[in-house]
């Protein structure tokens, strides 16, 4: 479907934003050239920086106070893309309260919280002030990904048996883990691997992994609820030269697999060539894999960051929900609980002990 600009919309959120830090500069303020909102008000504690970016994105007003721009400009929607306190909770957490408590709908980038209580606190709060909250899960918005939840859906397919999740990304010793602080860069970017792995496979029953002493990295073995198993393959000391990750899912008799986060293969079932007779490799067309990589020689929009890494189809889910009154299906509240909780696990788990993350039947 073709995308719309901003300036084709009918209608707009009017829309507040906190935060001006480069992650938010290069990613996010340009994602609403392609959304319907109207960035009327720009919040930062650098207040020069704040009104550098308003007048580089088009907002009216700049703030140093997020709650004194909240009861002023009464936005429909608030986007906050923040950091860590000094003790390692997550600010936009604070913000994202204040927001609802003001009556906004808030889009928040991740990590939602520090911990499974304060995501329980922002779900109550949620329901209470009747405002959606919707975490930037990315990774369940790439192309790429979306492509291969359609084909894991598809009766071809057969049930997802098995998920392979390869993601360069280390974890501190069990013994600092109980210091929050330390923790950040794993919450930081737990997210990215566990949110395919709940998209794809959905709840994780029990889970134990192995760490090793040299970077740092692990590999997890998961059983989900529905009885299907996986692993993720975290490869601390991986050259950043090399592709950064790897997603392999296995249904009956298919295989689909991702690479980079924008290549796709599709194996769909074929039949077993006579062993110790077969001349060639070659397989029926009906039956040959299925191969989506993109170019990059024109310009076309799939080729700028913002759409294949999911940033424009994540703000335009969260625009398009608001604007309908409907929840959010994607990067919800219930969606970061489920992360929350592996990152508990991990935080919570000796080496080699297993943990239960959810119940049958929960």
């Amino acid at each position: 479907m073709p995308v719309k600009y901003n300036f084709e919309y009918d209608e707009k959120l009017k829309v507040c934003f906190i935060g001006a830090g480069g992650h938010s500069y290069r990613n996010i303020y340009p994602t609403f050239q392609y959304a319907p909102v109207e960035l009327v008000a720009i919040c930062d504690v650098n207040g020069e920086r704040a009104e550098t970016y308003a007048r580089q994105f088009g907002a009216k007003s700049a703030y140093t106070d997020h709650k004194e721009m909240l009861e002023k400009e009464k936005p429909d929607a608030v986007f906050i893309v923040t950091a860590y306190h000094p003790d390692g909770r997550v600010q936009a957490m604070d913000i994202a309260l204040d927001a609802l408590h003001a009556g906004a709908h808030v889009w928040m980038e991740k990590p939602t919280a520090a911990s499974a209580e304060e995501v329980k606190q922002l779900m109550r709060t949620s329901k209470e002030r009747n405002r959606f909250v919707m975490t930037g899960l990315k990774k369940v918005f790439f192309p790429a990904v979306a492509k291969a939840k359609e084909i894991m859906s598809s009766p071809e397919f057969g049930t997802p048996s098995s998920i392979y999740v390869r993601y360069p990304q280390n974890i501190p010793e069990f013994p600092h883990r109980s210091d929050l602080t330390r923790m950040t860069g794993f919450l930081d970017h737990i997210y990215h691997p566990a949110s395919i792995i709940h998209f794809l496979m959905g709840k994780i029953g029990r889970m134990s992994y192995l760490r090793e002493p040299f970077n740092g990295g692990t590999v997890t073995n998961i059983q989900f609820l529905s009885g299907a198993v996986g692993t993720l393959h975290m490869t601390a000391g991986s050259s950043v030269a090399s592709p950064l990750e790897r997603l392999e899912v296995i249904g009956s008799g298919c295989n689909v697999v991702v690479d980079n986060g924008v290549k796709v293969t599709y194996y769909r079932k074929s039949a077993l060539p006579p062993y110790g007779r077969a001349a060639s490799y070659i397989v029926d067309d009906q039956t040959a894999p299925l191969h989506w990589e993109p170019e990059y020689s024109l310009g076309q929009l799939y080729n700028k960051n913002i759409f294949y890494l999911g940033y424009v189809p994540e703000v335009l889910h969260f625009c398009e929900s608001v604007l309908a009154g409907s929840p959010p299906q994607k990067g919800t509240l219930e969606d970061s609980l489920e992360i929350m909780k592996l990152f508990e696990a991990y935080r919570n788990t000796p080496e080699g002990a297993a943990a239960v993350i959810n119940e049958k039947g929960e």
